[in-house]
């Protein structure tokens, strides 16, 4: 019986794992955004700290939910104007609402100074402190993490498989961070398309968290967007940018090509 339990364990990891990684995959984007506002010379260092202290962090939160799961879920205040408005806000609605309300603030942010225009290269010479986005990453960290660490324990109930999955993803996810901040480094085209995602994340969490609040709007409840949906919105974003950048550059080529043989 208990070699049957250890391989139930392993098998449970090993699914916690994936859906660590699955899950951790608006978080991981957020973490290249953000890392790139430290000084050139301390971004490698910001994100491997920040995930590192968000992994920590993660596991006392894992920690105290098993604990307090009960009091997470209960109703703390609601709001109801006549047929306009009702919900019942819970302490895991709440988090969910304000980090999805600051990752659309921080993705409409982002775009507007790109289309801004203030000099990029005098934007970039005033980086943020190395604190302040450490910061900001172990925060947005546990407010993704979140579902994940609720979506664990409603697979298992064993702390050390649990704990070990958690550091599993965070390790996959330092090493990950330091490769897309690279990619997008080098094609810098795609912070657009990283930003649109990150909006598309910020909606699907007001979402969820409006759900979790029983929030409707004249007897119209707001329903979650499923993972499903999520990663279709996500392909389309990106297969549309491809084309788009492929159709650019062949037009590009194109009027180079027309110049060069048109008579001077």
């Amino acid at each position: 019986m208990d070699s049957l339990l250890n391989i139930e364990n392993l098998f449970t990891l090993g699914a916690l794992v994936v859906l660590q990684a699955v899950l951790g995959f608006d978080n991981l984007l957020y973490v290249s955004l953000e890392s790139k506002r430290a000084p050139a010379d301390k971004q490698a260092m910001v994100r491997k700290l920040g995930i590192g202290m968000a992994i920590v962090l993660r596991i006392v939160l894992l920690f105290a939910l098993v604990q307090l799961i009960q009091y997470v879920q209960e109703p703390v205040f609601g709001i109801n104007i006549g047929n306009a408005i009702h919900s019942s806000f819970n302490i895991h609605s709440l988090i969910v609402l304000v980090g999805g309300i600051f990752i659309i603030y921080t993705a409409i942010k982002e775009i507007w100074h790109m289309i801004s225009l203030e000099d990029a290269h005098e934007t970039d010479t005033k980086p943020k402190s190395v604190g302040t986005i450490i910061f900001w990453i172990v925060l947005m960290n546990l407010v993704f993490s979140f579902d994940s660490i609720l979506s664990a324990m409603a697979l298992t109930d064993v702390f050390w498989v649990m704990a070990t999955a958690i550091i599993i993803g965070g390790i996959l996810m330092i090493w990950l961070a330091d490769h897309v901040s690279e990619f997008l480094e080098k094609n810098r085209m795609y912070e657009v398309l990283g930003l649109l995602i990150l909006f598309v994340v910020g909606i699907m969490l007001i979402g969820e968290g409006g759900h979790l609040a029983h929030l409707e709007f004249f007897g119209n409840p707001v329903v979650p967007m499923s993972k499903t949906t999520f990663y279709f919105v996500i392909g389309v974003l990106v297969v549309t940018d491809l084309v788009q950048s492929r159709y650019q550059k062949k037009l590009l080529a194109a009027k180079q090509r027309k110049a060069g043989t048109t008579p001077v």
